[in-house]
């Protein structure tokens, strides 16, 4: 559920929402790049976290604008299934019958009103404005009196009528916390016992998520990172949180020593190479490693160990960007993991981080949410199986693959781990949770095992799943 202004609940303290202030520019130009940057991802597959950024640094916004316009943008994607339903009330047409760039300045009007502290008044009259500037004076006319219904109650009271207490409880939770009915099932079964804890993972979900950085192990230290203005993570030893500011003015990170990384992402890389095996332990995989991230930690990991770390991914622009994250020692090839060049049995450790459908990574892609269907998860899982496998083949007797996703869904993790291994012998499934508290001590909540779990509301970070596998003789 998107942020309120009335206080119900518990308060979004992440929340930087934006004041009454104008800014003087021409049609108000940090809500039109909140916009535009929404129209993109309607229309182009755009990424907000990419091209949000691109688009302030061009126009020139900083400082308060950049942080309003990036609480128009993110909290408007976030938020548009609330939003959906009470201008669907508002509204004398369906929504289906508004030219799609109108219907995005009401979402954004209806955002300013419901979940910031720009009075009312103020947020109708920018969102009417904009309605004018894309959309021409009659369709402003509209703007101005869907939105005015819509600043006549403020959100608790909106929900008490679009997601009542009484009903379909999938109905409900979809609603209020902006999910699509799918998902919040598929979240519910993924919790499994604990699928009373669904309202706060999907508010978790909600939250604007923490800058969390990475000090790349013999490149750069956490204390580095402390004294550019990080605090400390709880979680993983190389890790530091930077509360506010851009990770591009910390010299590390503009020099690729450090990198902005989830702490879970960390973990789960930590996991594989604290994960115990016998005999060698020189020749280190990451068969989808693009565009970089966990090939970067396990590259500056595998080096202080005296071993190297071969990089692939299947598309060769990321590719690159795995080359600009690693160290020199590290081989880096344009290469598919299901049919791999190199020969079988020839790694000590692989990390298989697979395609998925990304729904533990909702927080920073607002849009994931909207722009795929319960259908990804089928077209999905032949992909992830064959990853797997070819893994398994690729990992020497003895060796140790991590097969990881960014999604709690059921069937992207251990439904998938379960698939492969029932048509394979000899291969042990390591408790992954004790194997993570080896690495981070203060860590609980992931579960029993063998597998483990990451979760939003429990952790602060993805919902990553870790399950680590020995092949046997």
């Amino acid at each position: 559920m998107p942020p309120t202004r009335s206080g119900r609940g518990r308060p979004d303290r992440n929340r930087r929402p934006g004041g009454p202030r104008q800014t003087g520019r021409p049609q108000d130009l940090v809500r039109r790049t909140a916009f535009d940057v929404i129209r993109a991802v309607e229309t182009r597959d755009a990424y907000a976290n990419l091209l949000l950024p691109t688009r302030l640094r061009d126009r020139g916004i900083t400082g308060r604008d950049a942080a309003l316009a990036t609480e128009l943008t993110y909290g408007t994607l976030r938020g548009r299934g609330t939003y959906d339903a009470v201008l669907a009330l508002c509204s004398d047409r369906e929504l289906r019958r508004i030219d799609a760039p109108l219907l995005d300045v009401l979402r954004l009007g209806a955002h300013q009103i419901l979940a910031t502290r720009i009075p009312p008044h103020a947020a109708v009259g920018t969102a009417v404005e904009l309605a004018r500037s894309v959309s021409g004076p009659g369709q402003a006319k509209f703007a101005n009196a869907v939105l005015r219904k819509v600043a006549t109650r403020d959100l608790d009271a909106w929900l008490a009528i679009v997601a009542p207490a009484d009903a379909d409880a999938t109905t409900r939770l979809s609603v209020a916390h902006s999910h699509p009915k799918w998902i919040v099932s598929a979240l519910r079964d993924a919790l499994g016992p604990d699928r009373g804890e669904i309202d706060d993972l999907l508010a978790a979900d909600n939250a604007r998520p923490r800058v969390t950085l990475v000090a790349r192990p013999g490149r750069a230290t956490v204390e580095e990172l402390r004294d550019a203005g990080a605090e400390p993570s709880p979680y993983s030893p190389y890790a530091a949180v930077l509360g506010e500011g851009d990770p591009a003015d910390i010299d590390a990170v503009r020099d690729g020593r450090a990198a902005v990384q989830d702490e879970a992402s960390q973990l789960v890389a930590l996991a594989l190479a604290a994960a115990p095996l016998d005999g060698r332990d020189a020749r280190w995989a990451d068969i989808c490693a693009g565009p970089g991230g966990k090939a970067g930690l396990l590259s500056a990991v595998a080096a202080g160990r005296d071993a190297r770390l071969l990089a692939a991914d299947v598309q060769p622009h990321r590719a690159g960007l795995v080359r600009h994250a690693v160290d020199g020692r590290t081989g880096v090839v344009a290469a598919d993991g299901t049919a791999p060049a190199w020969r079988p049995g020839a790694f000590d450790r692989i990390m298989v981080d697979a395609p998925c459908t990304g729904l533990g990574a909702l927080r920073r892609r607002p849009e994931a949410r909207w722009r795929r269907g319960p259908e990804s998860v089928a077209e999905l899982g032949p992909l992830q199986r064959e990853l797997l496998a070819t893994a398994l083949e690729s990992v020497r007797p003895g060796g140790v693959v991590a097969y990881v996703t960014c999604s709690p869904h059921l069937a992207e993790t251990r439904v998938v781990v379960d698939d492969v291994l029932r048509r394979r012998d000899g291969v042990e499934r390591l408790d992954a949770p004790a194997v993570l508290a080896s690495v981070a001590p203060s860590l609980t909540g992931v579960g029993d095992g063998p597998y483990a779990q990451f979760w939003p509301h429990r952790h602060g970070t993805d919902a990553m799943f870790l399950a680590l596998l020995r092949r046997g003789d």
